[in-house]
């Protein structure tokens, strides 16, 4: 890692003073982002960001001379500048991009260079040529917001330079860190002015150097194929490392292609977008995804560094949550405008189809996945020792089907698949739990009887029971916890504190978090001294009546709730004239049942 400490430290200072200079001039030369329909800023941009990252790393490369083995990658990621900057400068067609992007990854096997994931030739060349190209596009495609682009890139040379620090030493493996210290640091330089609110774009000349210069340091030549302890970890570690590029991608082209629009149209519709639509700030959207991006990459790295098996549960459950992730981003409503061309940030409705048929069958197969690895963590966690993992191996991998398909229709006797994710309650848990019970009690009775199990241990159904019964549990409320997450998060324009923390104040929390685009609840106020430190649906209990005086004398608090049932008439004078002296509303929510249509009376 000494070794890229110096060319990264060059690149960031040479871009850092280039990048402005670019800035100069694109905006002498018009080459600037305008606004439209289909993109986010709102105001003219300059472009040639790309142009002061690639001037950077052929500087550092004169400098510090890492050519030698990298000559064919090097060459390839300046034809793939030289049409980025066409492209920033005359707008290229989809279809001319796609052709050259094509040409380049077919550069690529010419000169061996592949995954080597697969043992077919064949299988393993489209694998490349699809990841190469499909790479290339993910970058441009994340190139949507402020910093996105220009983070995720820095997190994930970060881990793939950690990843190739721990591989066997080589000249390859040299070149490539010092070219991505080179890369990182022109990209570090640029992202100084890419903040929120950016001065400056990339452009496409950045986003697709970036994007293909990723996906080349992820193939190795025949010559060069990298030496792993398990063939997993070539699949993972890139996978992972490139988690949020692949996620985002997916997420636009799948929902553009169930819309109906066509996938190489521009759009609002990104991860990051969704994120802003549901009330994040900017800067919050691109820091979620920041963050997703850094635990991929540390989830990678852990494949040749840690327990390979203990990092597949965790890639495994990690790639899971992301599913659901982008299960919830796809049901924000992002193409729905107002005539000023403003996301309509406060619906939130399907993008997607919302088939019945279609969202069961998702939960089974999420199901499958997670009845696995709840019962091969339990298996792992029962027989840690090596010995005593091969022994009991063929004993778990003989009863794996068995116990899949018996839990699989157990949870469907119980109505698990009857239910709604975005209204999961306690209720929902008791089911959960009853159909894990009766499903591991039939499975582990079957085993005995069928494959004649005696003397496998019975612990591990036990931690089975209760390691599924967490996953399904944590599965069906995501929506749930997400939805409150963002909500919570969400900069409304209207402070709000209830009063009154029984009964009342738990339905004011619910109904009040319906609209966190117009209130954000602070808390609850109470006069009874038993309930100052507790907490109602995850909001804290602030004090009593000299505590709410004091947010209101503050100027802290926008509006007052009452939620109490039972106020005395002493107390409402107080908390209505407090307010008439500060001019805060004092609001009640009122909550009953009204009758609808002529009254029925009995005979």
């Amino acid at each position: 890692m000494r070794a890229a400490f110096g060319p990264f430290l060059f690149a960031l200072l040479v871009s850092a003073v280039l990048v402005p200079l670019a800035r100069r001039v694109a905006v002498s030369l018009g080459c600037v982002a305008h606004p439209r329909e289909d993109r986010w800023h709102r105001r003219p941009i300059a472009l040639f960001g790309g142009v002061a990252i690639g001037a950077t790393v052929i500087l550092g490369i004169a400098v510090f001379g890492v050519t030698g083995t990298l000559a064919v990658p090097l060459v390839c990621a300046a034809l793939i500048f030289a049409m980025g900057l066409t492209d920033d400068i005359l707008s290229l067609g989809p279809s001319t991009k796609l052709v050259i992007e094509v040409a380049i990854a077919c550069a690529f096997l010419t000169t061996q260079y592949r995954l080597n994931w697969v043992s077919s030739l064949t299988l393993d060349m489209m694998l490349t040529l699809v990841w190469i190209v499909g790479m290339t596009n993910a970058f441009n495609l994340l190139d949507n917001m402020d910093g996105l682009c220009a983070g995720i890139a820095l997190i994930v040379g970060a881990a793939l330079m950690v990843n190739l620090a721990g591989a066997l030493p080589s000249a390859a493996a040299y070149s490539q860190i010092r070219y991505l210290a080179l890369l990182l640091g022109a990209t570090a330089g640029f992202l100084v002015y890419n903040f929120h609110p950016a001065s400056i774009f990339m452009g496409d000349s950045g986003s697709l150097t970036l994007g293909l210069s990723f996906a080349a340091l992820t193939l190795s030549s025949s010559q060069q194929v990298a030496a792993k302890s398990n063939p997993l970890s070539i699949v993972a570690v890139p996978l992972l490392v490139l988690l949020i590029p692949i996620f985002d991608t997916a997420l636009v082209t799948g929902s553009r292609i169930l819309s109906g629009r066509a996938p190489s149209e521009g759009g609002r519709d990104h991860s990051s977008h969704r994120l802003v639509a549901v009330g994040l700030s900017e800067r919050a959207a691109v820091a979620v995804l920041w963050l997703l991006a850094a635990i991929g990459g540390a989830v990678g790295i852990a494949f040749d560094f840690f327990n390979l098996s203990w990092s597949g549960l965790v890639a495994s459950l990690f790639v899971v949550a992301m599913v659901i992730f982008a299960a919830y981003l796809s049901r924000v409503r992002v193409y729905e405008e107002s005539e000023a061309g403003a996301i309509d940030r406060a619906r939130i409705t399907p993008l997607v189809a919302d088939f019945l048929y279609k969202r069961r069958v998702a939960e089974v197969l999420l199901d499958l996945v997670l009845v696995t690895v709840a019962y091969y963590t339990a298996y792992r966690l029962r027989f840690e020792s090596a010995p005593d993992y091969r022994e009991n191996f063929t004993l778990f991998y003989q009863s794996v089907p068995l116990l899949v398909g018996i839990q699989m229709v157990t949870l469907f006797a119980v109505g698990i698949y009857q239910g709604v994710w975005r209204y999961f309650g306690l209720m929902d848990t008791v089911a959960i739990a009853k159909g894990v019970f009766i499903g591991t009690t039939t499975a582990m009775l079957t085993l005995l009887m069928v494959l004649r199990f005696e003397h496998y241990s019975r612990t591990v159904f036990l931690i089975y029971a209760i390691v599924l019964t967490m996953l399904l549990i944590a599965s069906r409320a995501s929506f749930r916890l997400i939805a409150e997450a963002l909500r919570r998060n969400h900069k409304a324009t209207t402070r709000v504190i209830v009063y009154g923390a029984g009964d009342g104040g738990l339905i004011a929390v619910r109904e009040l978090g319906k609209t966190a685009d117009r209130y954000r609840i602070l808390g609850l106020v109470d006069d009874d001294v038993h309930k100052r430190k507790v907490r109602v649906h995850g909001y804290p209990v602030l004090g009593g009546f000299g505590a709410l005086e004091a947010f209101v004398a503050g100027g802290s608090v926008d509006a007052i709730v009452i939620s109490a049932r039972m106020l005395e008439a002493q107390r409402r004078l107080e908390l209505e004239s407090l307010c008439a002296r500060h001019g805060v509303p004092l609001l009640r929510l009122h909550v009953g049942l009204e009758t609808v249509g002529a009254a029925v009376t009995g005979a």
